[in-house]
C-alpha cells in the first residue's frame, strides 16, 4: 500500500482527528502485546528496529551490523519476519529456491549476503537460527515484536520523514508512541540529515548515532548519463537523491507502492518508457529482486551502503555482545 499523504502532515486536519479513535485501541493493544516477556536466547540478539510503519533503513543497518560482527569472528545470522512473503516459517531463505512472493524483498536481501532466516514467530526463528550455527542473530524489523528478548535495540530513523505527524496508526505512521519505541532502545541511528527535527521527540539521554547512504560503486557508470529511475520503497525520494549524488541525470521517475509486485505489464511499460526518453532503466536492489526475471538483465541496479559518521560508536555498542557469544565446542 501507498502510505497516506497526511500521514507526512503535522497532525492537523480531519483525516488525523477522525482516524484517532481507532489509533487509541491500536496503541492499547501494542502496549499490551510488549508487556508480555520473550525468550532468552543463549546467543546476542540484536534488534534493527523503527517506531513508524515502512522503511527507515533498518535491512541497511542490519548488513552493516552484520558485515562488522562477521569481521570479529562471530557467525552471524539475520531474521526476519518476512513481509510479503506468503511463508510462516521458520524457514531458511534460499535465494536459489525462494522468490519475494515466498519471503519477501528483505529477506532475499539478507540472504545474499549471510544466513537468513524468516519466521512470524521470532522466538522459533531464533531457536531455528541457533540450531543452524549462529552465534549471534540481527533481527530486521521487530522492534514491535515481544516474543524474543534483544540485547541491543537500535531505533533507526530515516532523516527526510522523521515520524510523520507523530500519530499512532491508522491516523499517522507510528506503530506505538516514540517515548516508548525509545525506551526499549540503547541508541537512534538518524539516516540522512534530520529534515524534520524529529531528534526532539527522544528521550535526552538516548544516544543518537548518525549515518548516511552513499552510491555503491556501480553507480559511478551512471554519472552524466540520463535514467529512468522506478521503484517501490517507502520513500523513493532517498533513491532518487543517490542517483543525482552519483551524478545521474534523471530523466523520469516512478515511483510505485512499497513492495509493489511487478508484473510483465508494468516492466513493459517501464522500459518503453525509459526507450521514449532514451534512459538507462534503474533501480533498488530490493526492486530487482521483485521483477520478473525475464526482465532483469535490462535494468540496473544502483546500491546503497551505509556510511557512519562516526564509527567508533557502533562498534562500541558492539563490544559487550562479544562476551555472550558462545564458543563453539
Amino acid at each position: 500500500m501507498r502510505a497516506p499523504a497526511f500521514w507526512g502532515g503535522d497532525g492537523s486536519g480531519l483525516m488525523p482527528l477522525l482516524l484517532s479513535p481507532i489509533a487509541s485501541f491500536y496503541e492499547a493493544a501494542t502496549a499490551r502485546r510488549m508487556a508480555k516477556p520473550g525468550w532468552q536466547a543463549p546467543v546476542p540478539v540484536i534488534c534493527c528496529g523503527n517506531a513508524t510503519a515502512g522503511g527507515a533503513g533498518k535491512t541497511t543497518v542490519a548488513l552493516d551490523l552484520g558485515q562488522r560482527l562477521a569481521h570479529r569472528g562471530i557467525a552471524v545470522q539475520f531474521l526476519l519476519r518476512g513481509y510479503g512473503g506468503r511463508l510462516k516459517g521458520p524457514a531458511r531463505v534460499d535465494p536459489a529456491v525462494h522468490d519475494s512472493q515466498a519471503v519477501g524483498d528483505e529477506a532475499l536481501l539478507l540472504a545474499a549476503e549471510r544466513p537468513a532466516w524468516i519466521s512470524a514467530d521470532r522466538a522459533a526463528g531464533a531457536r531455528a537460527a541457533i540450531a543452524g550455527g549462529a552465534q549471534a542473530i540481527i533481527m530486521d524489523d521487530g522492534l514491535q515484536n515481544p516474543t524474543l528478548e534483544k540485547d541491543l535495540s537500535l531505533l533507526i530513523i530515516d532523516g527526510s520523514f522523521g515520524f510523520g505527524n507523530n500519530r499512532i496508526i491508522p491516523a499517522g505512521p507510528l506503530r506505538e508512541p516514540v517515548a516508548a519505541a525509545a525506551a526499549r532502545c540503547r541508541a537512534a541511528v538518524m539516516i540522512g540529515e534530520d529534515e524534520t527535527n524529529a531528534v526532539r521527540l527522544l528521550p535526552p539521554g538516548l544516544r543518537v548515532l548518525r549515518a548516511h547512504l552513499r552510491p555503491g560503486p556501480e553507480a559511478a557508470m551512471l554519472a552524466g548519463q540520463p535514467v529512468h529511475a522506478f521503484c517501490g520503497i517507502a520513500n523513493p525520494k532517498k533513491f532518487f537523491a543517490t542517483l543525482q549524488e552519483a551524478g545521474a541525470m534523471i530523466a523520469g521517475r516512478a515511483p510505485f507502492a512499497d513492495h509493489y509486485p511487478f508484473d510483465e505489464g508494468d516492466m513493459r511499460a517501464i522500459l518503453a518508457e525509459a526507450e521514449t526518453l532514451r534512459a538507462i532503466p534503474v533501480t533498488t536492489r530490493k526492486d530487482f529482486v521483485r521483477i520478473p526475471p525475464a526482465f532483469r538483465s535490462r535494468v540496473t541496479v544502483v546500491t546503497v551502503r551505509l556510511e557512519w559518521e562516526d564509527t567508533a560508536a557502533i562498534e562500541a555498542l558492539l563490544d559487550p555482545l562479544a562476551g555472550r557469544v558462545p564458543i563453539p565446542a
